[in-house]
């Protein structure tokens, strides 16, 4: 066993998070009950890299219960607990992350589980196979596939293949329906805002919202701050969304008009310089900026940095630049994942669906090794189906079945 972390002493903390969620993640349960029995990834090598917390280290646990090696890091410096990473080692797991890892060490790390050879390749925003396809192409070979968790690494990926550059296949978790409508939707709604209250410590109600982008993150976010008691504001490019935001009861403007009036702002997009110059020098003295999407470029913070001429440590978390114009903008995390680099992430119950889907979507590699004839392989409406069957009856709810007749009806041209 290697690993890499902060301190292994600290893993009985880390137990109990993960003991915790894993109290709460019915699904993975199931599952994990499973591999134990069937060793699906017996004799094989996993590399992992999502939010190093309490779920993704449960994850990992059932991975391994399936007979997997694991390899383990974190895929932002700043959500990796270092309790958790702990507690995965005390339980001889294989672990290279520690939180707020310098750039070049949070390269190192991701170096780490990809120096091992994988055979499955579990990503979240696309490091690992970015990695494995620019530094480490002799070890393509050895990669049976690999599951990719968010809207971020898939849009990469998918430029990749389109580039004929993406060597294995790929399994899009994201865009299953258990994943995306539930994970992006509710998962981020809730975990932004408890991200945000708890580091802020600053009411919601009678403020002014503005979330930048409204995709299925952007709806629960916004969604989550008009339950708070905002005025809630929507800025899109995609005219379809900006239509659907008016119809929801938000009010929709460019960025740079939305800086004026905004006392919250949260950037949803997968885009680089959502925020930049010209809306921070319209932003009214004391605005906070923070941002859920998957990098740190959503909100222009090296520019900011640069335009200040002052800053400080306004709270725990949140820094301060003043501009020349003598306002302060505030910035949550230096502008990383918000829901994670200042707060939990998702919570559990809808984490168990999003990872189940990575489990179920590992398997799913496994068991057809050499058959895919694309690079990019779409969650099978089977496994949806099954998650959220699992799901249902874990929460005592009863659906309807088509009868011989209506499935006939359905499936005919003849009426």
């Amino acid at each position: 066993m290697a690993s890499e972390i902060r301190d292994e002493s600290l893993w009985e903390s880390g137990k109990r998070k993960i003991d915790w969620v894993k109290g709460n993640m019915p699904l993975l349960n199931g599952i994990e009950e499973e591999f134990s029995k069937t060793k699906p990834f017996a004799g094989l090598k996993v590399a992992l890299s999502v939010h190093l917390e309490a779920k993704t280290a449960y994850l990992c646990k059932v991975l391994a219960a399936g007979g997997a090696e694991m390899y383990v890091t974190g895929s932002n410096p700043l959500s990796t607990q270092d309790d958790v990473a702990a507690a995965l080692v005390h339980d001889g797991l294989n672990v290279f992350a520690w939180y707020n890892a310098t750039p070049e060490e949070y390269h190192h790390h991701t170096q780490k589980v990809i120096e091992v050879g994988p055979n499955i390749i579990i990503d979240d925003g696309g490091d690992l196979v970015n990695l494995i396809h620019n530094e480490y192409p002799q070890l393509i070979p050895n990669v049976i596939g690999g599951c990719e968790e968010t809207t971020t690494g898939i849009i990469r990926l998918i430029s990749m293949n389109k580039d004929k550059q993406l060597k294995f296949p790929m399994v899009l978790v994201n865009d299953a329906d258990c994943k995306h409508l539930f994970d992006n939707r509710y998962g981020t709604g809730q975990s932004v805002w408890d991200g945000i209250n708890r580091t802020t410590n600053l009411i919601v109600a009678g403020k002014n919202v503005v979330v930048a982008g409204y995709g299925w993150c952007g709806k629960g976010v916004a969604m989550r701050a008009k339950g708070l008691g905002a005025s809630v504001i929507v800025t899109e490019i995609n005219p379809i969304r900006a239509m659907e935001a008016v119809m929801d009861g938000f009010k929709v403007m460019p960025m740079v008009e939305a800086a004026k009036v905004g006392d919250f702002f949260v950037t949803v997009t997968g885009c680089r310089d959502v925020i930049c110059e010209d809306s921070f020098y319209n932003m009214k003295d004391g605005a906070i900026c923070c941002n859920a999407g998957h990098f740190d470029v959503e909100v222009d913070v090296a520019r900011l940095r640069e335009i200040a001429v002052e800053t400080k440590l306004a709270r725990n978390n949140i820094m301060g630049y003043k501009l020349k114009n003598g306002n302060w903008i505030y910035v949550i995390a230096e502008g990383r994942l918000v829901n994670l680099a200042a707060g939990d992430g998702h919570p559990a119950e809808i984490m168990d669906m999003s990872f189940a889907i990575q489990a179920l979507s590992a398997l799913h590699l496994v068991k057809n090794k050499g058959k895919f004839d694309d690079m990019i392989i779409n969650v099978p409406k089977e496994v949806d189906y099954e998650v959220a069957t699992r799901k249902l009856k874990f929460w005592g709810t009863s659906i309807d079945k088509l009868t011989d007749v209506q499935e006939k009806y359905l499936n005919s041209w003849e009426v």
